[in-house]
């Protein structure tokens, strides 16, 4: 299998990375930060590939603009420090309702990482509770939906109806928590 060949590229105005892969078609990305990146089959000719960009450099100028307007909305990460002991002390107030489901029976370990595209997570093997850094600057009725969402996924590690009823009872209020969180 031959290496994946990459080199730096402008057309059109636009700085992309080239990737050259086993792929079938020219594949246009603009990431979070801006950059962007083509992936091609290794055998397309590179003025094809600079042709493709220069034609997309409309979408990838809108693209960019969506990217920022999306993350302007978005308040600043905080201290993953201060995240950490925020989330672990929302757990403990919560704990004893769950007990019974967690792990063991023990408080699950809490942790806080840069998730970009979920609030939470839930490792029945583990134990684990863990939360996006983003969280903690959201409002406290939205940390505690998270943290019940996830808890509530130590009896039912799914979305099932029983789930949502479960989250129901813990939390009845948890639709208009939940709607804080949509589309951050």
């Amino acid at each position: 299998m031959a290496a994946v060949q990459t080199e730096e590229r402008c057309a059109g105005g636009v700085q992309y990375t080239l990737t050259r892969r086993r792929v079938r078609n020219l594949n246009l990305r603009v990431r979070e930060d801006g950059t962007v990146a083509v992936s091609a089959p290794r055998r397309t000719a590179a003025a094809q590939v600079d042709a493709f960009v220069a034609d997309h450099a409309g979408w990838i100028a809108r693209s960019r603009a969506r990217i920022a307007a999306r993350l302007a909305d978005r308040p600043p990460l905080p201290d993953p420090d201060a995240a950490l002991a925020r989330m672990e002390a929302l757990c403990r107030e919560w704990y004893p309702r769950f007990a019974a489901q967690c792990p063991g029976g023990r408080m699950p370990r809490v942790r806080v990482r840069d998730m970009k595209t979920r609030w939470g997570s839930c490792s029945l093997r583990t134990g684990t509770l863990c939360f996006a850094l983003r969280l903690a600057a959201m409002p406290p009725e939205a940390q505690t939906y998270v943290v019940v969402h996830e808890y509530c996924h130590f009896a039912h590690p799914d979305h099932s109806p029983a789930f949502w009823a479960a989250v129901g009872r813990a939390l009845p209020g948890y639709r208009e928590a939940r709607r804080l969180l949509q589309g951050r």
